[in-house]
């Protein structure tokens, strides 16, 4: 004879299962997906019974701190070389690497009319101060400086170059007026396909090396539920929304 067990009893032990096995990944996330990483995250807990913790900053400094030993659990990078290269020093789990968004440069002021047709803009260097990220920590920066050298301008600018730490500090430099104009991310400007404020000018992708933007779990993370649970969601059909709405391509 079958045992009955009443439904709330079931619900009892399902709610009890689900807290037991909830979990935090502490991730390290390139500032320039800050926006939407946040949006994801928020819709990530309120979808599963695990949390984030997330710590934002340029690629470059989040790699030097992983290699010292910080607590990440993830990398969502601003680029692919360096997940790459802490798959090769045995510091990211083999297989867990993937290609989480495509990134897109854009020459912006937050005053309207101003960057209309930026690749004149840059020739005519009619402007005091342009902002770029740090292209030695920043990838952004990188492929600013990049999209300088192709069109000819990268030494007659170089006097009037403004250095953020990262993509972050670059946009508030351009933000409170303290640099005219700059190179930033368009997931900084853009929100439901629309450049929300100021003007902007979507660089050529021709013009700079593609910004791939790699994710990879750590070592330290290979455990974690919650981790293994936040890289699928990132591929699933919400949070791919996110990422297309802040002005990104996925692969």
């Amino acid at each position: 004879m079958k045992q009955f067990v009443p439904v709330s009893a079931v619900l009892a032990l399902a709610l009890a299962a689900g807290t037991a096995a909830a979990d935090e990944a502490q991730i390290a996330v390139a500032a320039n997906f800050t926006a939407p990483m946040k949006t994801i995250i928020q819709m990530f807990e309120e979808d599963t019974e695990h949390t984030v913790k997330a710590s934002y900053g340029s690629t470059g400094k989040l790699y030097a701190q992983i290699e010292n030993g910080a607590p990440f659990e993830a990398l969502l990078a601003a680029d692919q070389k360096r997940p790459e290269l802490l798959e090769k020093e045995g510091v990211a789990v083999p297989g867990t690497r993937f290609t989480y968004a495509v990134g897109t440069l854009v020459l912006w002021s937050a005053e309207p009319d101003v960057v209309e047709d930026g690749e004149a803009l840059l020739k005519s260097g009619d402007f005091n101060k342009l902002a770029i990220a740090n292209p030695k920590l920043a990838p952004y920066g990188e492929a600013a400086m990049q999209t300088m050298d192709a069109l000819g301008v990268k030494a007659a600018l170089e006097p009037k170059l403004v250095r953020g730490e990262n993509i972050a500090q670059t946009y508030q430099f351009v933000d409170t007026g303290n640099a005219e104009v700059g190179f930033v991310a368009l997931s900084q400007v853009m929100q439901d396909g629309q450049i929300t404020k100021g003007s902007g000018w979507i660089v050529p992708g021709d013009l700079h090396e593609p910004i791939r933007q790699d994710a990879v779990i750590l070592d330290k993370g290979k455990d974690s539920a919650a981790v293994t649970a936040l890289f699928a969601y990132l591929k699933g059909e919400k949070a791919q929304a996110v990422i297309h709405d802040f002005g990104y391509e996925t692969e």
